[in-house]
């Protein structure tokens, strides 16, 4: 995947050179748009992590292969999100499209030339200081939270980050049970409660919107 993003980028910048118009943004100054397909894979495990991403349209899923099969989920990105950018020189999760997606990339080698090794920096660290906040969220509720608690806490998350009524579900059943700890029988059935207690509705099986939010604050909060 490397290479190809590799001769897309080099072909963009042939077919049209750009002056950094915006140093503030040098992602946007500097990045080039790619197009992701659903389901493929924008970067995988153990690859060298010589590129930077920000989401443009669209869903990022990341994951963690293990050797038994297991796929725990690492996080959701969303429009506007940087991604891929670790202080490793590998990456540790697989990054994929969960929708069809536009991405802005940049190689960390362009981003140093263009604005310094400190802009490098103060991205890494920004993008880092988000992860673990994000990170501990998530042990948290493994830990802490009971399968109701998880999905009412996994719903609400979602509709907060929406501006509409109607929350569009990027992921499926069992990429909501790989984030949640939880298997997809127990997240269909958790589901199947919250709309029969008129709690949330789902127009389909991608669709829902809340229809009671304090009753789904109180179950997030257990």
């Amino acid at each position: 995947m490397e290479g190809v993003i590799l001769m897309h980028m080099v072909n963009e910048f042939r077919a049209a050179p750009r002056e950094l118009s915006q140093p503030t943004d040098l992602m946007g100054a500097i990045g080039v748009r790619m197009a992701f397909a659903k389901d493929e894979e924008i970067y995988g495990q153990g690859e060298a992590t010589d590129f930077v991403y920000r989401l443009v349209h669209g869903t990022v899923r990341t994951s963690h292969f293990m050797a038994d099969g297991r796929r725990p989920i690492g996080d959701f990105y969303y429009d506007g999100e940087l991604f891929g950018l670790e202080t490793r020189s590998q990456h540790g999760l697989t990054a994929e499209a969960l929708s069809d997606c536009i991405v802005l990339v940049a190689s960390r080698k362009a981003l140093i030339a263009a604005g310094g090794d400190e802009e490098l920096r103060q991205l890494i660290w920004k993008a880092t200081v988000r992860d673990l906040d994000r990170a501990r969220e998530h042990l948290s509720l493994l830990v802490r939270k009971s399968a109701s608690e998880r999905v009412a806490s996994f719903l609400m998350g979602l509709a907060d980050r929406c501006c509409d009524e109607v929350v569009e579900l990027a992921m499926g059943r069992q990429d909501m049970a790989d984030y949640l700890g939880l298997t997809i029988e127990t997240v269909s059935r958790m589901i199947t409660q919250l709309q029969s207690a008129k709690v949330v509705e789902f127009k389909s099986c991608r669709q829902f919107r809340i229809t009671d939010r304090d009753a789904l604050l109180d179950m997030a909060a257990g």
